[in-house]
């Protein structure tokens, strides 16, 4: 079991030491530490999500870190940034994680990850018959999860072209 422990994100570990290296960088206990609590997380988390997290074990390290090395975590290709239309930058795991999608329920801010070969074939086709050459896409679609919808909970549809009114679930505050 100790062995399997020490094995657990070992390569996530070395490209990220490798890009702290590059960029002429020191590898410090805080950032091994807001590291480690990122891969742990599958969440999608906010730099703020993190910072209760990494305090929770280490209250020394401050915001200003975290949100820094959340940054060289993305430029090294560990993370990726995601927007759910609420306003804040989340960031989830990208290296060695497949492509999805994003459904968010604008009532309780739920977040469901998919996957269709269907939707991205026709992205491939509609981007083939306009003569475009894609190079990334993000899908997310807003609308009413079925908790919520079971709940009867009141829908202000947003008028067309506005951008929704979302409430992303975040749970890691305190």
């Amino acid at each position: 079991m100790a062995k399997k422990r020490a094995e657990e994100f070992q390569k996530e570990k070395e490209i990220f030491l490798e890009h702290i290296q590059n960029a002429g960088l020191r590898r410090t206990s805080q950032r091994d530490l807001i590291l480690e609590i990122f891969l742990k997380t599958e969440d999608h988390l906010t730099s703020e999500d993190l910072y209760w997290l990494v305090q929770k074990q280490d209250p020394g390290v401050g915001h200003t870190t975290v949100y820094r090395t959340l940054k060289l975590l993305a430029d090294a290709g560990l993370a990726r940034e995601v927007r759910f239309g609420d306003g804040k930058t989340y960031y989830e795991h990208h290296y060695n994680h497949e492509h999805h999608d994003h459904l968010i329920c604008t009532e309780c801010g739920k977040i469901i990850e998919f996957f269709s070969a269907e939707i991205e074939e026709l992205q491939d086709r509609m981007a083939e018959k306009y003569g475009f050459r894609l190079t990334n896409h993000s899908l997310r679609m807003w609308g009413v999860c079925e908790d919520c919808e079971a709940r009867e909970t009141k829908r202000e549809a947003p008028t067309s072209g506005a951008q929704p009114r979302v409430r992303v679930k975040s749970g890691m505050a305190n």
